[in-house]
């Protein structure tokens, strides 16, 4: 019997998201978006609406709920300002493969493309996000809705995961047409494993004298398979600073780029599982007597400068579950276990030694959270210390930003976060500059009950600009000093907790006290100037020309 019924394009739309299982959106209301809205309104009983202060922070929330879950995240805005708001929240998503559907509204349909001037009128609104989003999808008829709604879904959470945008316009929204909800089928589309590549592959990591698996953020969906074959290698697991987590950094066969790096020139066969190879491939070097085994899920993944030897264009968990099996029988590698833990202890000694401060207060922030406990590191000068530094013990719960380094995430994106996992603590780390880009949303946690702890780094300007302009220009500042608030009282203000903490001890003690209360809490944490980090990031080639 046919799913069909008479319904406006913003019901179908809500209707569709309900079918997927979606419970939150997080959206900002206008006059191109009142229909979907308004269905929002009737379906609050089963779809949670939480309405931040700004869009960019609603596309923010709607990633760390997304990127933290594995599940789509939803946000719904305005067209023209309010997309473009999105937009810097949404290169975010796409730098990091997160899965987030962005509905936006247009001007009415009569008006498209010829230029009068109609209320946040912007030409060729899908093209300015093409960049920055997987696919653009119009709807332009109520029976179109099941059809794009699905397809868009389908390919947010397919391959590479990704935002997708579902752009319609008000008369659209509002107009009433047959539905087939028949035509709701989200497809995740998945590769077909090649039997010959899975065996070559086992033969080369088998045949391996020091087997390195270098592991990236598109390996958290397999870190038991990862530790599995790990363990079975006895090979050391290279975790890229979005992969770190993968496997636990307390394990004896964990490393980080420092430790890794040390490690490189003495690997003959690597296995990479969902990255980009960065440091391998502009920094680190490699040569004909290294064998690299590449597992992508998409395909594009593995080309030039470093042709892989074996190249397997499939989800990771898959591809190393296939691999463990192959290998059961297989002996380990040829590594030294006292050798592995000696460079591990070293590397962690010399973060400690160069990098004091940011190695201090990131031991006060592990101290102080259980081991399941979200963080979120904004761009500063302990987050750089945290891409090698911080010890992570369950995959996943370190949120990052991706190649996109955007200033200001990482508060919102927490927020999304909690709103995901009410049961867990969520802590965004940031400084008073990053900060103040959405310090707005101190409203929208305390409106919505969100317990998400922000702890505010505070020196008074960006810290890197004006370390750059130290070293660089003389001491030439420029845009680099900050006249703050007093963020523990502009936090009472919005009707939050607060509490200052002085040095790493005062740090773990607040966040401690932070976790115990059924509230959201702002932790101001008065720092000074920082040793530079770029001098110790791992760049060295060790191989190769």
């Amino acid at each position: 019997m046919s799913d069909s019924k008479t319904l406006t394009a913003a019901r179908a739309i809500v209707a569709c998201l309900r079918r997927h299982g979606v419970e939150t959106v997080f959206g900002l209301p206008g006059v191109q978006m009142d229909e979907l809205f308004n269905a929002l309104y009737h379906a609050r009983d089963h779809i949670r609406l939480i309405n931040p202060r700004h869009e960019q922070a609603c596309a923010y929330m709607a990633s760390g709920y997304a990127q933290t879950t594995g599940k789509l995240g939803v946000c719904a805005v305005v067209p023209g300002p309010g997309l473009l708001n999105a937009g810097a929240a949404l290169a975010t998503a796409f730098g990091c493969n997160t899965p987030v559907l962005c509905i936006t509204g247009q001007i009415p349909s009569r008006f498209i493309g010829k230029g009068y001037g109609i209320l946040h009128e912007v030409t060729d609104q899908m093209g300015a996000l093409r960049s920055v989003t997987k696919e653009q999808l119009p709807i332009t008829d109520p029976a179109e809705v099941p059809d794009v709604v699905s397809d868009a879904i389908g390919t947010a959470l397919s391959g590479r995961q990704g935002p997708v945008v579902v752009e319609v316009a008000p008369d659209v929204l509002a107009a009433e047409g047959e539905v087939d909800f028949d035509e709701f089928d989200v497809a995740i589309a998945g590769a077909v494993l090649d039997d010959d590549s899975v065996a070559a592959a086992a033969s080369l990591l088998a045949a391996a004298k020091r087997p390195v698996i270098y592991a990236g953020g598109g390996a958290f969906g397999a870190a038991r398979e990862v530790r599995t074959l790990a363990e079975r290698l006895k090979a050391p697991v290279i975790m890229t600073q979005n992969g770190i987590g993968v496997l636990d950094t307390r394990h004896e066969l964990a490393h980080t780029l420092i430790s890794g790096h040390e490690i490189w020139s003495e690997v003959d066969v690597v296995l990479a599982v969902g990255t980009r190879l960065m440091q391998p491939l502009f920094d680190w070097g490699y040569d004909d007597d290294l064998k690299l085994i590449r597992i992508d899920v998409d395909p594009r993944q593995s080309a030039e400068p470093w042709t892989a030897d074996v190249h397997l264009s499939a989800d990771a968990k898959q591809v190393l579950a296939r691999l463990n099996h192959a290998l059961a029988g297989d002996g380990s590698s040829g590594w030294n276990r006292d050798d592995l833990l000696r460079l591990k202890a070293e590397a962690e000694a010399a973060m400690a030694d160069r990098m004091s401060g940011q190695h201090a207060l990131t031991a006060a922030i592990r101290a102080g959270l259980p081991d399941n406990a979200f963080v979120a590191f904004d761009i500063t000068q302990v987050g750089y210390h945290a891409w090698w530094g911080f010890p992570v013990h369950e995959p996943g719960t370190v949120i990052r930003q991706g190649y996109q380094g955007n200033l200001g995430y990482a508060f919102p994106t927490a927020l999304g976060a909690k709103v995901a996992h009410p049961d867990r603590p969520v802590v965004c780390i940031t400084g008073d500059g990053g900060f103040m880009f959405n310090v707005q949303e101190l409203a929208t946690a305390v409106q919505n009950g969100i317990n998400l702890i922000v702890v505010v780094l505070t020196d008074g300007g960006y810290g890197s600009v004006r370390r750059y302009q130290k070293l660089n220009y003389d001491e030439a500042y420029i845009a680099c000093d900050l006249e703050n608030p007093d963020f523990v009282e502009l936090a009472g203000v919005f009707g939050m907790e607060a509490m200052r903490a002085e040095g790493p001890a005062g740090l773990t003690a607040a966040l401690r006290e932070a976790v115990s209360r059924p509230a959201p809490v702002l932790i101001d944490v008065p720092v000074g100037e920082f040793d530079p980090w770029q001098a110790f990031f791992p760049r060295k080639r060790v191989r190769g020309v």
